[in-house]
């Protein structure tokens, strides 16, 4: 029986046994399967367990790091946690390639943050603009006690305005706050300061006899959407400098330039063009313990900004320069959440020589972008599955469960020839029949 009550008050232990016994009743030691990726320091097991809820083991992913990002004149060796096969390597070789031409150049556009008091009012928008002027002092002045550490730091609250929504649904409105939370992401702080603009709204509401009786509030939330929260990252070279494969100077210049036009024109290519930006923006995020669901959800919004889904980069050439440029919204943190609990993390950012969460928002852009540059350089010379299958090669090798010694005659076989599953595997039988 699939269904189970009380699963949450199970010990570890007898959460792994439910499982064992319903999905693995023919497995002998199917405990096995959840004990191998325990943590044998019992302390730090205890810690992940406490990061989410059911732990039953712990899912690795690979903990890589990409060096020479030279970035504003300063080197990075910067830290990258993802699965998929040549992601490390594209950013690697597009970091290496742009060291020796000046680099990546970035500039933090803004790091403003915003969150909303979801409400409906039913009576006349006047009244509630008389409320609001009267009550919005007040709701800023209840909210101290949770802003007043953030406000010693040089952050806080930065506006709370009422904002007339009913024209996208009848009778809607928000309160609209934005928030600077420096070097922290912010969400705890901000979601407790909209709740405290909320409760205060109630408290007077009820208060006063032209608003009791005709609102709604539905719910108070921070917004993953960042527009206000932006970094811009650039490379640029003399267009003769450009080398992509077998093209160089102005035939590489303008095919670079023309696949990026198709990526602002259709939103099928821009959809994979973009998914390539955020290979390596995501691996960064993970690995330094931020939330890469809200970067992604807040760098699709962005790219569909102007009503139709665009790429998040753009290339040109002005004169004889080759300009290569991301921009898009990444609100970080350095500080609080994982930062402190898990110990990779901790390891990432010393990596990373301890940034604070602007600088983070440079690193991250350029990984990006050269995570970009190396997509876009494949796809318009050699194609993409070339350099992708040969680094997928190993995993195939060992979905197969080619020897050591088979591997490494596989790959030389390999070398100078595509790719492909199939063709992996009937080299192996070839080799094994030889044998």
């Amino acid at each position: 029986m699939k269904q189970i009550n009380g699963f949450s008050k199970l010990t570890k232990a007898e959460k792994i046994q439910w499982l064992c016994d319903t999905y693995f009743p023919e497995v002998e030691n199917a405990a096995a399967f959840f004990e191998k990726y325990h943590n044998p320091n019992t302390e730090l097991q205890k810690r992940h367990d406490e990061f989410i809820e059911n732990t039953v083991t712990n899912y690795y992913l690979p903990f890589a790091v990409a060096p020479n990002f030279l970035i504003n004149g300063r080197t990075y060796t910067v830290p990258m946690a993802i699965e998929e096969s040549s992601v490390v390597a594209a950013a690697s070789r597009a970091a290496k390639f742009w060291q020796g031409r000046g680099g990546f150049h970035t500039t933090v556009l803004s790091t403003e943050k915003t969150g909303h008091v979801h409400f409906f009012f039913y009576g006349e928008k006047a009244r509630l603009e008389a409320f609001f002027a009267r009550v919005q002092p007040l709701m800023l002045a209840n909210a101290k006690p949770i802003t007043a550490n953030m406000e010693k730091r040089g952050g806080g609250i930065t506006s709370l305005t009422l904002v007339d929504k009913t024209e996208a649904l009848a009778d809607y409105y928000q309160l609209s706050a934005t928030f600077e939370t420096l070097d922290a992401m912010g969400a705890n702080f901000i979601n407790s300061c909209l709740e405290s603009f909320a409760e205060t709204f109630r408290e007077e509401a009820e208060k006063d006899a032209a608003i009791r009786g005709q609102y709604e509030i539905v719910m108070s939330i921070l917004s993953n959407y960042v527009p206000n929260c932006l970094v811009r990252a650039e490379v640029h070279c003399p267009v003769d400098e450009l080398e992509i494969a077998h093209l160089k100077g102005m035939a590489a210049a303008k095919k670079f330039v023309q696949a990026l036009a198709i990526a602002n024109a259709d939103v099928y290519r821009a959809t994979t063009h973009n998914k390539g930006i955020m290979n390596g923006i995501d691996s960064v995020i993970l690995a330094t313990g931020n939330d890469f669901r809200a970067i992604e959800a807040g760098a699709h919004a962005y790219a569909a900004r102007s009503g139709n889904y665009k790429s998040l980069s753009n290339a040109w050439i002005e004169g004889d320069t080759f300009h290569f440029a991301l921009e898009l919204p990444l609100a970080l943190g350095t500080v609080g959440g994982l930062t402190t609990l898990h110990p990779l993390v901790k390891t990432a950012l010393e990596i990373l020589e301890k940034p604070n969460a602007r600088e983070l928002m440079q690193i991250v852009a350029c990984v990006g972008l050269a995570q970009n540059f190396s997509a876009v350089s494949s796809l318009i010379s050699l194609g993409i599955q070339k350099g992708h299958m040969k680094m997928h090669l190993n995993n195939i090798f060992n979905q197969l469960g080619a020897t050591d010694d088979e591997k490494q005659q596989l790959a030389a076989y390999f070398k100078d020839k595509t790719v492909s599953h199939s063709e992996v595997a009937e080299a192996l039988n070839h080799l094994k029949s030889q044998k």
